[in-house]
């Protein structure tokens, strides 16, 4: 039998919608609209990460851990505060927390310098809190340094052809002058652990979809400085091919998940990381199988809706989920920028952009969340009036 409008159960799992609202906060505005176009529903709340910005929060809602709080190195060198969430043995951290692009004004990123130095700070201090795995949640980064900066802070050290030292924490451009590596102080400082790396994408380090090409101009990074960091990456990773991976036999430039947060995926998988993908990993920690068995309508979202949601983020996540079960999703998103097409092919059978001009779509930038359960709210009475059969169109 059909459900009514008095029994539709409605789970809301979005992620966060960069720089204006956390994951939790976005799922809080989607749920206060939905109840006020569709008061009779049944609204379950699953505030979503994929590794990116507010993994951590995620993380820390779902399960029963401790908050340890440390200042870090930020991505241009100030103190910035983040935290580990330690759930019995295992420590997760967010690498957004340490080197987010968030972290730095937009006048003020530099691409080419930004460092991923403070994550290591934070994998250094969870491993003297005596856990035996750490989880890396990775992307949102302002970084394009393969994670060098990381390795630095654990130990590792680099030279020049001429012998001298090369700064790991100097950003993406000084990779280029790399010609030997060494991370045994790496590998003796995470001895007995074990390394999981959450990608928030499925990018190479290298490429037209790579850390520096497909990621880099978003962080700042003009023509010039995505040719110079993405040569760096390619000269970076032919060494710590030769002196790190030998044994690997592994070409890790090419590995999925490689190019996440600025390439920070392939010095992880340099040191012993093994790559999850981070939205099933989140999907597991939340029961998100079990929530959509439990549900009639998925309600996703995020702030921009692009290619870049097709590579492993959490709509393409939340919505092939739901379409294991043959349940509809329905996306409201900050802007959509894919095709009805590309959505229907990962299980999205509606999207609704909160910057459309239709009437329910009416934007405020001084009040995200506002506008956000306006358009919840427009989008429910939609499907509240909708023949169970014929759900709405894409874009209302």
């Amino acid at each position: 039998m059909a459900a009514t409008v008095s029994d539709v159960r409605i789970l809301i799992a979005p992620d966060d919608f960069t720089g204006t609202l956390t994951a939790l906060e976005a799922a809080a505005a989607i749920a206060e609209g939905w109840r006020r176009g569709a008061p009779g529903d049944h609204v379950t709340l699953r505030p979503m990460s994929d590794g990116g910005p507010g993994f951590l929060a995620v993380v820390g809602h779902a399960l029963a851990g401790r908050t340890l709080p440390v200042v870090v190195r930020g991505p241009l060198g100030h103190p910035v505060a983040a935290e580990i969430v330690i759930v019995d043995d295992t420590a997760y951290v967010e690498s957004a927390q340490a080197c987010g692009w968030g972290q730095i004004p937009e006048s003020q990123r530099h691409p080419l310098e930004a460092t991923t130095y403070g994550l290591g700070e934070l994998m250094s201090t969870a491993v003297a809190a005596g856990v035996r795995r750490i989880v890396v949640g990775l992307g949102g980064s302002s970084t394009t340094d393969a994670g060098a900066g990381m390795l630095a802070a654990l130990g590792a050290r680099a030279w020049d052809a001429a012998g001298n030292d090369v700064r790991l924490d100097g950003g993406g451009q000084p990779l280029a002058d790399v010609i030997r590596i060494d991370v045994m102080a790496v590998r003796e400082r995470l001895a007995g652990v074990d390394l999981i790396v959450a990608t928030d994408v499925d990018a190479t380090l290298c490429g037209p979809q790579g850390a520096a090409r497909g990621f880099a101009p978003q962080k700042g990074a003009t023509a010039g400085d995505v040719e110079l960091l993405d040569a760096a990456l390619a000269s970076f990773a032919r060494v710590c091919a030769t002196e790190v991976q030998v044994d690997t036999g592994r070409d890790l430039t090419i590995e999925a998940g490689a190019g996440a947060a600025g390439g920070l995926g392939f010095g992880l998988l340099t040191i012993g990381g093994v790559r999850v993908r981070g939205i099933a990993m989140v999907c597991d920690i939340v029961s998100m199988e079990a929530a959509i068995a439990e549900c009639d309508l998925v309600v996703t979202g995020e702030g921009c809706c692009d290619w870049q949601s097709l590579r492993g983020k959490v709509v393409t996540g939340v919505a092939t989920a739901a379409l294991a079960q043959s349940k509809p999703v329905v996306l409201i998103a900050g802007k959509v920028e894919v095709g009805g097409q590309e959505l229907a092919a990962i299980g999205v059978t509606a999207a609704y952009a909160v910057t459309d001009t239709h009437p329910g779509g009416l934007y405020r930038e001084d009040d995200p969340a506002a506008s956000l359960a306006r358009r919840s709210e427009w989008v429910a009475r939609q499907w509240a009036s909708a023949p169970k059969a014929e759900p709405p169109t894409r874009d209302g």
